[in-house]
């Protein structure tokens, strides 16, 4: 019978528990995307190196990569490609075929909804509708009945940064919830039912065909608002509390710790580089969460790829390496994988 990713307590503190019983603190690298070999400059890197085959370039080069700079896991795959005034958009998510080639542990993102804080083109959804509930049928039965049996799957996230109720100040859309209600006793009760409600129907959409694997939820904007109630709402219908959060050590240890006291459910950061992208920073990060017994893990905001939107990553589209860089993580991360074996035996 198979096993799967679950979470517990070893040694004091949270941790994910491998299939085969084993801690697991996730080092996870994020937004992993091959379109920026595919420019005319730099195509003959693709077509010559890798042959037009996204399997080899995923075999060939990233998993071996991920291993050796000390990654364990793959993290959130889509790439932001397009940040415009009117367009925000992120590269496609992989496919199951595309985890199965790199082989490693996976999380992987369920759009149940395009609340996230950059998506300028799509209405809210009602969360009470038949609408919504059929969305988040097709979008489990798609993603989660191909995936159901896979013991590398860790488990789902679902929205980055939704807007609960902020917003970027230049979205046209505005936050899902308007804050000005928080101010009253009905305004907040209001938001609980809301959100009880959409995290019972995703929830209930996963387990539909999926029973297995963890849920990880939305992965909340840490600088942003973000009221109690929907943490609270969201603890009956997800296994970890899942954050992107840009700041030091000194920030964002206190939070998380702040967001586990309230909710008792262990914590993820689930996007995040190294303070001001500098290398020198990337230890210190890394083991003040280490040292945080709530969190189960760092995913980094690499990206593997160097695209021309973002603008940085641990190659650039010549696969060039950021050199310095790669040897502070994959230090930091080999140290972190020793920490993890003698402390969460």
């Amino acid at each position: 019978m198979a096993s799967f990713f679950t979470v517990g307590r070893r040694g004091g503190r949270w941790c994910f528990i491998t299939p085969d019983a084993q801690p697991f603190w996730s080092i996870g690298m994020n937004h992993i995307d091959s379109a920026t070999l595919r420019h005319t400059e730099n195509v003959r890197v693709w077509r010559e190196k890798y042959g037009n085959s996204q399997q080899r370039w995923l075999q060939e080069t990233v998993a071996p990569d991920l291993k050796d700079w000390g990654f364990n896991t793959i993290g959130w795959t889509q790439e932001v490609v397009v940040r415009g005034k009117t367009i925000h958009r992120h590269s496609r998510n992989f496919t199951f075929e595309e985890y199965q080639w790199l082989n490693m542990p996976y999380c992987h993102l369920l759009p149940f909804t395009e609340t996230h804080q950059w998506e300028m083109e799509t209405r809210h959804p009602d969360v009470f509708s038949r609408d919504f509930e059929d969305w988040c049928d097709f979008v489990a039965r798609q993603d989660c009945g191909r995936m159901a049996d896979d013991p590398k799957l860790i488990g789902y996230f679902y929205v980055d940064c939704p807007t609960w109720v902020h917003a970027l100040p230049h979205s046209p859309k505005g936050p899902w919830f308007d804050p000005e209600k928080l101010k009253t006793d009905a305004g907040r009760c209001e938001l609980s039912r809301m959100a009880r409600r959409y995290y019972q129907v995703t929830r209930d959409a996963i387990r539909r065909y999926d029973p297995n694997h963890l849920i990880l939820g939305d992965r909340y904007e840490g600088k942003a608002a973000l009221p109690d109630e929907i943490l609270l709402a969201a603890v009956p219908y997800v296994d970890v509390l899942s954050f992107q959060y840009f700041s030091t050590p000194d920030k964002v240890c206190p939070d998380l710790q702040r967001w586990h006291a309230l909710t008792g459910t262990p914590v993820l950061l689930a996007d995040a580089c190294a303070p001001g992208r500098n290398p020198t920073n990337y230890e210190p990060m890394i083991r003040a969460l280490r040292e945080l017994p709530c969190c189960v893990g760092w995913h980094v905001c690499g990206a593997y790829l160097k695209n021309r939107c973002r603008g940085y990553g641990f190659r650039d589209e010549q696969e060039r390496l950021d050199e310095a860089m790669v040897a502070a993580a994959t230090k930091a991360n080999q140290e972190t994988a020793q920490w993890a074996n003698a402390t969460l035996a």
